[in-house]
């Protein structure tokens, strides 16, 4: 089995161990095809962007014990569904995304140049 790849067609680096995020729990935006919401986009969390989600219908601010979630905040980094974050693009609410640590499967749905205008540094 081959490396996985980022979005710069480089090995794909973790998104965060703390919060843990990630479909297997590893940290890293890694995907498979039991991964149904694509858990792919590394982002860098904004108001904005966990306001919109919660309007949306996913709460992702408040912890969740007993499916071990923490609950998110602002600047925390975490693998968004490849479809929550081109719908919040459309909305004007899409978080920042780490480059290094977002699949190459992002690239299925978003162009590179599009993810680069909301590039930020790896934390």
């Amino acid at each position: 089995m081959s490396e996985p790849l980022n979005v710069l067609g480089e090995p794909l680096q973790p998104c965060s161990k703390d919060p843990l995020t990630g479909f297997f729990r590893d940290g890293c935006c890694n995907t498979s095809p039991q991964d149904r919401g694509q858990h792919v986009v590394c982002t860098r969390l904004t108001q904005r962007f966990l306001e919109f989600s919660y309007m949306r219908g996913n709460d992702l601010v408040t912890p969740r014990p007993e499916f071990a979630f923490p609950g998110l905040k602002p600047g925390d980094q975490w693998c968004l569904c490849l479809e929550r974050w081109v719908e919040a693009h459309e909305a004007d609410a899409a978080p920042d995304v780490v480059l290094e640590a977002t699949h190459a499967s992002a690239l299925t749905r978003v162009p590179l140049d599009v993810l680069k205008e909301f590039a930020v540094a790896e934390d």
